[in-house]
């Protein structure tokens, strides 16, 4: 009996970590931006940038990885499929933590860690895993949240090291 409650238990933990689930004191909001999210990270993993790119506002801004601005849901989904033709081809983004901040009921700041494998480089060797974050502005219209800005940042693993007081 105590092994047959362990596999459940264990069976909905994975289940849990595998979607977006409703934490405890997370709002219904929380979990359609939550939604934005995975479904960035479900329309990447099939290479389909019409998809990713109407998860964004007709108007959005979308910076990425290399500083690069690009302006607008059209350009963002050109951009993204170039990309995806031969660079991402074969790759796989995994979000595994987002974080809300509302700023205002209409307009949420989202933190979401990712972690990419399977990419190549642009001489067609494999590129190394990568893990970064993405800073997305969201924006509710017509009862939808979209993503209005995106700022899309590798990590890095070395830990910066503390400020101090400023020098004279």
């Amino acid at each position: 009996m105590k092994r047959r409650a362990l596999v459940c238990a264990m069976i909905l933990l994975l289940i849990g970590f595998d979607g977006p689930t409703v934490r405890a004191g997370q709002s219904s909001d929380e979990t359609d931006i939550r939604k934005v999210e995975l479904e960035l990270q479900e329309a990447w993993n099939r290479h389909d940038m019409k998809a990713w790119a109407n998860l964004f506002t007709e108007d959005a801004d979308f910076v990425n990885v290399a500083g690069w601005w690009w302006k607008g849901r059209t350009e963002i989904e050109k951009k993204h499929a170039d990309a995806h033709a031969f660079l991402f081809l074969e790759s796989e983004l995994t979000i595994y933590e987002v974080d809300t901040k509302f700023l205002t009921p209409e307009i949420a700041v989202v933190h979401a860690l990712w972690s990419l494998v399977g990419q190549k480089n642009p001489d067609g060797t494999p590129g190394q895993p990568r893990k970064g974050i993405f800073t997305h502005v969201l924006q509710r219209q017509n009862g939808r949240w979209l993503i209005a800005a995106a700022q899309n940042t590798d990590s890095r693993p070395e830990v910066p090291p503390p400020m101090g007081p400023a020098k004279k």
